[in-house]
Protein backbone atom coordinates (compact mmCIF):
# COMPACT_ATOMS: atom_id res chain seq x y z
CA UNK A 1 0.00 0.00 0.00
CA UNK A 2 2.85 2.43 0.90
CA UNK A 3 4.28 1.96 -2.84
CA UNK A 4 1.06 2.46 -4.37
CA UNK A 5 0.46 6.16 -2.72
CA UNK A 6 3.34 7.53 -4.60
CA UNK A 7 2.85 6.11 -7.95
CA UNK A 8 -0.85 7.25 -7.61
CA UNK A 9 0.25 10.63 -7.08
CA UNK A 10 3.19 10.86 -9.90
CA UNK A 11 0.44 9.47 -12.29
CA UNK A 12 -2.16 12.61 -11.20
CA UNK A 13 0.55 14.88 -12.06
CA UNK A 14 1.51 13.49 -14.97
CA UNK A 15 -2.37 13.61 -16.54
CA UNK A 16 -2.24 17.36 -15.23
CA UNK A 17 0.99 18.34 -16.99
CA UNK A 18 0.18 20.68 -20.60
CA UNK A 19 1.49 18.91 -23.73
CA UNK A 20 3.43 21.73 -25.79
CA UNK A 21 1.52 23.64 -28.29
CA UNK A 22 2.04 24.46 -31.85
CA UNK A 23 5.09 26.91 -32.09
CA UNK A 24 4.37 30.59 -32.12
CA UNK A 25 4.96 32.32 -36.09
CA UNK A 26 7.30 34.47 -35.78
CA UNK A 27 6.69 37.70 -35.96
CA UNK A 28 6.64 39.78 -38.93
CA UNK A 29 6.48 43.39 -39.64
CA UNK A 30 4.03 45.82 -39.58
CA UNK A 31 2.32 46.55 -42.64
CA UNK A 32 0.76 50.04 -43.36
CA UNK A 33 -3.19 50.20 -43.41
CA UNK A 34 -3.88 53.93 -44.18
CA UNK A 35 -4.59 56.83 -42.50
CA UNK A 36 -7.67 55.10 -39.61
CA UNK A 37 -7.85 58.86 -38.61
CA UNK A 38 -8.18 62.42 -40.43
CA UNK A 39 -4.34 63.98 -39.62
CA UNK A 40 -2.48 60.47 -39.22
CA UNK A 41 0.61 59.68 -39.63
CA UNK A 42 0.32 56.71 -41.01
CA UNK A 43 1.98 56.23 -44.17
CA UNK A 44 4.13 58.94 -44.10
CA UNK A 45 7.81 58.62 -45.24
CA UNK A 46 10.19 60.21 -42.58
CA UNK A 47 11.20 63.08 -44.88
CA UNK A 48 7.46 64.15 -44.22
CA UNK A 49 7.61 63.78 -40.60
CA UNK A 50 10.41 65.64 -40.73
CA UNK A 51 8.81 68.52 -42.77
CA UNK A 52 5.65 68.36 -40.82
CA UNK A 53 6.72 68.04 -37.38
CA UNK A 54 11.14 69.05 -37.26
CA UNK A 55 13.92 66.65 -36.14
CA UNK A 56 13.33 63.79 -34.17
CA UNK A 57 14.53 63.58 -30.58
CA UNK A 58 15.77 60.32 -31.30
CA UNK A 59 16.76 58.34 -33.97
CA UNK A 60 16.54 54.42 -33.12
CA UNK A 61 17.20 51.80 -35.81
CA UNK A 62 15.22 48.39 -34.68
CA UNK A 63 15.93 45.74 -37.43
CA UNK A 64 14.48 46.37 -40.33
CA UNK A 65 12.76 49.37 -39.15
CA UNK A 66 13.01 52.85 -37.87
CA UNK A 67 12.06 54.31 -34.89
CA UNK A 68 11.45 58.71 -34.80
CA UNK A 69 10.26 60.46 -31.51
CA UNK A 70 9.58 63.62 -30.99
CA UNK A 71 9.02 65.41 -27.90
CA UNK A 72 6.72 68.52 -27.46
CA UNK A 73 6.27 70.11 -23.88
CA UNK A 74 3.09 68.33 -23.27
CA UNK A 75 3.55 64.86 -25.15
CA UNK A 76 5.91 62.13 -26.89
CA UNK A 77 4.86 60.75 -29.75
CA UNK A 78 7.06 57.30 -30.86
CA UNK A 79 6.42 57.00 -34.96
CA UNK A 80 7.55 53.14 -36.45
CA UNK A 81 8.85 52.86 -39.98
CA UNK A 82 9.38 50.00 -42.24
CA UNK A 83 9.62 49.05 -45.85
CA UNK A 84 7.11 48.02 -48.00
CA UNK A 85 6.21 44.20 -47.30
CA UNK A 86 8.29 43.59 -50.39
CA UNK A 87 11.42 45.69 -49.11
CA UNK A 88 10.68 48.57 -51.32
CA UNK A 89 12.01 52.05 -49.96
CA UNK A 90 11.07 54.69 -48.53
CA UNK A 91 10.18 53.37 -45.40
CA UNK A 92 6.74 54.40 -44.41
CA UNK A 93 4.94 55.02 -40.89
CA UNK A 94 2.98 51.43 -39.62
CA UNK A 95 1.98 52.71 -36.23
CA UNK A 96 2.30 55.19 -33.88
CA UNK A 97 2.55 55.87 -29.67
CA UNK A 98 1.96 59.17 -28.41
CA UNK A 99 2.73 59.53 -24.35
CA UNK A 100 2.76 62.19 -21.71
CA UNK A 101 6.09 62.51 -20.07
CA UNK A 102 4.93 60.44 -17.27
CA UNK A 103 4.30 57.72 -19.36
CA UNK A 104 0.39 57.81 -19.42
CA UNK A 105 -1.32 57.42 -22.78
CA UNK A 106 -2.41 60.56 -24.46
CA UNK A 107 -4.59 61.62 -27.82
CA UNK A 108 -2.98 60.88 -30.60
CA UNK A 109 -4.53 64.04 -32.41
CA UNK A 110 -3.64 66.25 -29.59
CA UNK A 111 -0.40 65.21 -29.52
CA UNK A 112 0.33 65.76 -32.70
CA UNK A 113 -1.37 69.26 -32.90
CA UNK A 114 1.30 70.21 -30.31
CA UNK A 115 4.46 68.70 -32.81
CA UNK A 116 2.85 70.08 -35.61
CA UNK A 117 5.33 73.27 -36.92
CA UNK A 118 4.06 76.55 -37.39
Amino acid sequence: MRKILPLTGALLLSACATQPGPEPEPASRPTPTGPSVPGSLVNMTAAELIQKMGQPKLQVREGPGLKLQFKSRSCILDAYLYPSPSGGLPERVTHVDTRLSNGNDTSQQACIASLIRS
